[in-house]
């Protein structure tokens, strides 16, 4: 997709055009899209953002401030949580490194939130009034055959978010401004279940934040188009465990091969592929294949991810895979448990957050940057975070290669790793800064957001008319 704005130049713009990703999902969104009509007018986005990133000596200081900390602590912090990398829920010494340095900048910290022993919440002392400001971190690395390695780079989210909320803090208390801030340390982000940033969700750890922001790592610098989101796409998370009958394997007759029916599991998807709309991803491996070569493996598990770009074909999708399972069982004789355990929805994302945001990561010195803004996605991939509560995700460019790779691990203590790491602390503080001080564009925040939430609802029920499942007579 290839649209500038969601709403602010929607009326430059054919209204089929707008919106979400696939031709499916622009087609059957026309009507949503026109229902926003009504308030384009009052979002002059590019004239809002000119006005915004313009000269401020104020924000320069506190966007300043949290270059300074960077430069002088916060990099080398991320440095060296990115040599000691540690896998979801068990980010333990990360934890500690960012709450101690929290408590020694005024922030009072609770740990263990939600049920989650990684996670935290981290309140400035010295907080008074509104806006509420939430900074979202992330800390976990990847689970990787050679260990855990920060190949997504989460181990200078800390320090990114940290640099903003701590020049932030220190700028509220100076100039007796009203806000608050909040850190949020969220687990686990690469893993499900549990799904982290979902349970906080649900256990109101997020409750009153009136914007919501946090960093990640890219190959380029980029913005979402506004809309609703599809970040990582919307995913199901489905466990299948195999079960048969062993035996030694030169009679293998006397037994039923767990192995033998995950591995046709496998060869069922593959089959399923020219069925299936090409937006889908259906991503597994195998988690457990047998102890022996001797011993025909009575017992087999695969771990899948499902994703596609939106929840109501996404339900088609997976019930096509859960009968891939079942059909390979069948076959072979074996019995097949499903567990579905992870669910990732759509978040939501705003125009008038995404491109000052962008903006300032321009204007702070991003390199690679994309003109183009990407498929709408909410900033918290779970979507429980950002389709309640506006937010925007920081992403300039802090690597040469693609995430998950061990040259982004490199990168990540690399001079093009700093660059982008010090660009988003500056431009999140930059934005942070405009939302705390300027009431105008708090509003115009929230009547963006509220006008994308309330029609998505109508949005799902328009999908559901135009994914038929084709019906198969009976022979």
């Amino acid at each position: 997709m290839r649209t500038p704005a969601f709403l602010a130049l929607a009326l430059l713009l054919p209204a089929a055009l707008l919106a979400q990703e696939t031709p499916t999902e622009r087609d059957a969104a026309r009507d949503v899209v026109q229902k926003l009509d009504s308030i384009e007018h009052s979002l002059n986005i590019p004239a809002m953002v000119a006005r915004l990133t313009g000269p401020n000596a104020a924000r320069d200081q506190v966007v300043g401030r949290a270059k300074e900390l960077m430069d002088a602590e916060l990099l080398a912090m991320g440095d060296d949580i990115t040599r000691h990398p540690e896998i979801g829920f068990e980010e333990k010494r990360s934890v500690q490194i960012l709450t101690d340095y929290l408590k020694k900048h005024d922030f009072t910290v609770q740990t263990g939130v939600a049920g989650l022993p990684t996670a935290f919440v981290a309140k400035y002392n010295k907080n008074s009034g509104t806006p509420n400001l939430g900074v979202i971190v992330e800390y976990d690395a990847l689970r990787g055959t050679k260990g855990a390695f920060h190949g997504d780079q989460h181990s200078t989210q800390g320090p990114i978010g940290i640099a903003a909320a701590v020049a932030m803090a220190e700028y509220l208390t100076k100039t007796h401004t009203p806000g608050s801030i909040t850190v949020f340390g969220t687990p686990g982000e690469e893993m499900m279940p549990p799904e982290a940033k979902t349970q906080m969700y649900d256990a109101h750890v997020f409750d009153g934040m009136d914007i919501i922001v946090r960093s990640h790592s890219t190959a380029q610098t980029s913005r979402p188009a506004p809309g609703f989101g599809t970040c990582c796409m919307n995913i199901d998370g489905v466990h299948y465990t195999f079960y048969g009958a062993p035996a030694h394997q030169l009679t293998a007759w006397n037994g039923r091969n767990a192995l033998t029916a995950v591995i046709h599991f496998f060869d069922n998807i593959d089959g399923l592929r020219s069925n299936i709309r090409p937006e889908a991803r259906i991503q597994g491996v195998i988690t457990e294949g047998g102890a022996a070569p001797n011993v025909v493996p009575d017992k087999t598990a695969a771990d899948f991810y499902i994703r596609y770009p939106d929840e109501v074909y996404l339900a088609q999708v997976t019930e096509m895979v859960d009968n891939a399972a079942r059909a390979a069982a069948l076959g072979t004789g074996t019995k097949v448990k499903i567990d579905h355990y992870g669910h990732d929805r759509d978040g939501i994302s705003e125009g008038s957050i995404g491109e000052v945001a962008f903006a300032y990561m321009k204007k702070y010195g991003a390199t690679g940057v994309n003109p183009e803004p990407g498929k709408p996605q909410g900033y918290d991939e779970t979507g429980s975070v950002s389709s309640a509560i506006p937010g925007a995700e920081f992403t300039a460019k802090s690597s040469n290669a693609p995430n998950h790779t061990y040259e982004m691990l490199a990168d990540a203590t690399g001079p093009v790793g700093h660059a982008g790491f010090v660009t988003d602390a500056q431009a999140m503080t930059a934005l942070l800064f405009d939302f705390a001080t300027h009431a105008d564009y708090r509003a115009t925040v929230k009547k963006e957001f509220d006008a994308i939430h309330a029609l998505h609802n109508q949005y799902l029920e328009d999908l559901k008319k135009v994914y038929v499942v084709p019906k198969v007579p009976e022979p």
